[in-house]
């Protein structure tokens, strides 16, 4: 099947009549029975007898010629009135582009109810226009059709083909989802359903087509006709609150904490005055006015203060009509009550970390010798530091590694006299590069890394009087370029001081020098040693996001609280519900599948205590309001095969496009009217022909 585009102004339809039932051609042999009657019954004479016919013979003559051509009207009426009767019931056709469809159909209907779907035409909803369309394809067909309404929600009801009535119905239930699939998924789930099906398979698209979601990279099914059918709004405007984050990993209480918000104007016009505001700790507060210029974005900094230590929630929203969905953006974050840190010491604590601690209110700092480890404690910890130790034992080792795998940071000193090789076996398990020997050359640091995030903004400037680290003795590292080893502090000679590596969502940094201030002075340099050990403390591998995208599988992870199974998790918002529950260790997963259709803030509760808090926004995909026109369908297609165009001319009628589509042009109503118009006509022969 080529592409077509359906229109009552294109002369797209063959001039060869067809007949849908052409064994019903065989009545056209009724139509003996009037000749047969004309033949026995007007041939039949009546005798008259009068005394004198002789005057009569001209009158007779002239009657008899005329009765003859009433005879021959009445029965060319009878007969005609017989074949059109025939011909209605075989349903005559003039077959259009494709084959004339016979047998039972199969219809997939697909309504696109996203968000865009809000904008207008002609001050009509998109969604409403194409839900009566979808009741226009659907009285198309008859009654012995199946049906399958389809939406970008994907629910389990829309997953089987239904009579007549039932579609009509379903498609009265459609509303807006928050859900985006794009036109390829939609069509492979079109395919799934009509796989086992023997009838005529016919799939309609009802959108507005944005390019968001409008990719087409999978084949058409040749065994499945495809029929777009594109509507178009008076053109909008939008802008949206497209993300949202820290600047720094954690936001932290009686700190300015920057937030970073992106604007986008997804219109081909200036955006001008455009308002943002934040809503936080049950204020809402103008943030300024700002001019956007046309498709593109604009990065606001926003200096927010936390005075309240737990979980904390924001919206940041714009001013915007008529698109509005995507105007607010809400934001859910953990303000910790105290950075904790874990020192594993061989005997002694360190007196100089154990000061440094002490000094800032929202730090503290744990000591535990190695021999009195409790490895249930890790997680608990933001940073474990490894001080001097003579060994790293192979179950130490293998916690350190869990615990970086999950998210933990680990610094290590190494002892003056240690195991290279119980330390190497925990390098090498952390992907990091070996210590290869001990030096006892004094050497001085000489470059700061401070495009890392550690020392990144921690210092004003860099000059002459900032003092660097000294060490006396120092491990060297192997010098492998696939360990990924960033070098955050270095010698003058150019051998890495402090080096960082990343294993899976944590961080490892190793000091090339013990801790012990007779060898190395960083815990007597404060300039250096007190940022240092604080944004480690805080740092993240990755950006932990401050909100969740609402989708069909959502899956949330966290740490397991659970005392015993007794205990579940529910999700309290407008509504409760509970999500599926799977643990994995000391983490448990939380399928929220669709239950989740609104944006908002959600609490996490266990045992009734809220112990998170997550915010929920629905997909910017629909934002740009971008969108395939007519004419740039027909060209995108023109080369694929199985797909046809309904056009918005063909769009005024639809069901009988669609009839003229599937089945051609059907002539049926007019040989039932010619042959009514043939029994008027014998009648009004025999009533009023007087002969």
């Amino acid at each position: 099947m080529r592409v077509a585009r359906y229109s009552f102004n294109n002369p797209i339809f063959a001039s060869v009549m067809q007949f849908l039932y052409p064994t019903f051609l065989w009545a056209l042999a009724a139509i003996a029975i009037p000749v047969i009657i004309h033949l026995f019954y007007f041939r039949r004479f009546k005798k008259v007898y009068f005394t004198n016919v002789r005057y009569l013979k001209e009158i007779k003559e002239e009657t008899s010629n005329r009765n003859k051509l009433k005879n021959l009207l009445v029965l060319l009426a009878r007969i005609l009135t017989i074949a059109c009767l025939v011909f209605a019931f075989a349903q005559p056709l003039i077959p259009g582009d494709s084959d004339v469809k016979t047998g039972n159909n199969a219809v997939s209907i697909f309504i696109d109810n996203s968000f865009s779907m809000t904008s207008s035409s002609e001050d009509v909803p998109l969604l409403d226009i194409a839900k009566e369309k979808a009741r226009s394809i659907v009285r198309a067909y008859d009654n012995s059709d199946k049906f399958q309404i389809l939406t970008h929600a994907f629910e389990g009801k829309h997953q089987r083909l239904v009579s007549k009535d039932d579609a009509l119905n379903y498609i009265d239930e459609i509303d807006y989802t928050p859900f985006v699939q794009t036109l390829d998924v939609v069509l492979n789930r079109q395919k799934q359903l009509m796989e086992n099906e023997s009838s005529n398979k016919i799939s309609y698209l009802i959108s507005d087509f944005q390019k968001s979601i409008s990719d087409f990279s999978a084949s058409p099914d040749s065994l499945m006709e495809i029929n777009l059918i594109p509507l178009e709004s008076t053109r909008s405007n939008n802008i949206s609150v497209d993300s949202v984050w820290f600047d720094g990993p954690v936001p932290l209480k009686n700190q300015i904490n920057n937030l970073i918000v992106r604007v986008t104007n997804h219109s081909g016009g200036n955006a001008e005055q455009v308002k943002l505001s934040i809503f936080h700790e049950g204020q809402e507060k103008p943030l300024g006015i700002k001019d956007i210029a046309p498709n593109s974005s604009t990065i606001d900094t926003v200096p927010l203060s936390v005075s309240k230590t737990g979980w904390q929630s924001a919206i940041i929203s714009v001013t915007d009509f008529p698109v509005q969905f995507d105007d607010k953006y809400y934001i859910s974050y953990l303000v910790p009550d105290t950075i904790k840190a874990l020192c594993i010491n061989e005997d002694q604590p360190n007196k100089y970390l154990t000061a440094l601690f002490e000094g800032i209110g929202y730090f503290s700092l744990s000591n535990q010798k190695i021999s009195q480890l409790n490895y249930q404690s890790f997680s608990s910890f933001n940073l474990i530091i490894i001080n001097d130790l003579k060994a790293i034992t192979s179950g130490l080792s293998t916690e350190l590694t869990q615990y970086i795998n999950g998210g933990g940071k680990v610094l290590v000193f190494p002892g003056i006299s240690a195991d290279l090789t119980s330390y190497n076996q925990f390098f090498n398990a952390n992907n990091a590069n070996e210590l290869i020997g001990i030096s006892n050359v004094r050497k001085e640091v000489a470059s700061i890394n401070t495009e890392e995030f550690i020392f990144n903004d921690v210092f004003i400037s860099r000059n002459s009087n900032l003092k660097l680290p000294v060490s006396n003795q120092s491990y060297s590292f192997s010098r492998s370029q696939f360990r990924g080893e960033e070098t955050l502090l270095g010698y003058r000679d150019g051998n890495p001081y402090l080096v960082k590596y990343i294993n899976g969502d944590g961080q490892l940094f190793v000091n090339a020098a013990p801790l012990n201030t007779e060898i190395n002075d960083l815990a007597l340099n404060a300039e250096i040693f007190v940022p240092m050990l604080y944004k480690m403390a805080v740092s993240k591998s990755k950006r932990e996001s401050l909100s969740n995208l609402i989708s069909n599988k959502v899956i949330i992870e966290t740490e397991n609280k659970r005392k015993t199974g007794d205990y579940i998790y529910k999700l309290r918002g407008k509504d409760e519900f509970i999500p599926g529950q799977q643990t994995a260790g000391n983490r448990i997963l939380l399928d929220l599948g669709n239950q989740i259709t609104e944006a908002g803030i959600f609490d996490l509760i266990l045992d009734d205590n809220v112990i998170g808090r997550y915010a929920f926004n629905y997909d910017r995909k629909e934002s740009d309001l971008s969108i395939y026109r007519e004419n740039e369908l027909i060209s995108r297609f023109a080369e694929i095969k199985g797909v046809n165009i309904i056009t918005s001319v063909a769009q005024t009628s639809l069901s009988e496009t669609i009839s003229h589509k599937d089945k051609g042009i059907m002539l049926w109503k007019w040989f039932i009217i010619a042959a009514l118009c043939f029994i008027g006509a014998e009648i009004l022969l025999l009533r009023f022909w007087k002969t």
